[in-house]
């Protein structure tokens, strides 16, 4: 895909300082209705990320022990449960990407990592936006009509082809290609670009090529 997050993120970020209270965050979250935010520094540089979950600890707190030396234990333990300020909730270092990165990569990381949303840096690592998953599935929101044009570039991209020699459809991002290659290599290689365009959800291929050039192709596989 051509698309960068730069595309479809947003600019308008919700976001904390390292010094920020409990409190602050809480309500922070609950007013701009997002379910976590970047923390960042004095200089705008992010340095974790803080979200419901890290601010459910407060809650789910386990039970006090019994026994007055395991008790002061306990309240004194430096962990989640006990924060009061941004930087010693967030989970850090956060997972972040630049506004060049593919939305590719974006999704790998995202998923990858099991991640609701990345911030977005500059080179300098300062906040400039976030990406959430919405941001990034927001690449199969596309008029069929432009995802038609899109499969037409990536034929073109192919030397040896025109894009006038092949009949492209495309209904709700499902394309469907017809048109004759001269074999089967160049035949797997467009449809593995074309799935890869922007805004394509599958593809339905429908090219043919000869059959001795498919032999040859199964020949050399084996």
């Amino acid at each position: 895909m051509n698309t960068t997050v730069r595309d479809v993120m947003t600019t308008r970020v919700v976001a904390v300082r390292e010094q920020a209270g409990f409190q602050e965050i809480v309500l922070a979250l609950r007013q701009f209705r997002v379910s976590g935010c970047p923390v960042i520094d004095d200089g705008g540089q992010v340095i974790g990320v803080v979200s419901e979950a890290d601010l459910l600890c407060k809650l789910s707190d386990p039970e006090l022990p019994v026994g007055l030396v395991r008790l002061s234990w306990r309240l004194g333990e430096q962990t989640k449960a006990t924060a009061v300020t941004a930087g010693r909730l967030m989970t850090a270092p956060a997972v972040c990407v630049e506004p060049d990165c593919r939305v590719g990569e974006a999704a790998r990381m995202m998923q990858d990592k099991q991640l609701r949303r990345l911030p977005v840096v500059d080179a300098a690592g300062r906040l400039v936006g976030i990406v959430s998953r919405s941001d990034v599935l927001s690449v199969f929101d596309r008029p069929d009509a432009y995802v038609a044009e899109e499969v037409a570039k990536v034929i073109a991209n192919e030397p040896s082809l025109d894009a006038g020699d092949f009949d492209v459809t495309v209904n709700s991002g499902i394309v469907t290609i017809t048109g004759a290659v001269p074999d089967r290599e160049l035949a797997l290689r467009l449809i593995a670009h074309v799935r890869h365009a922007d805004g394509v959800v599958a593809v339905r291929d429908r090219l043919s090529y000869p059959a001795a050039a498919a032999c040859a192709s199964e020949s050399i596989d084996r």
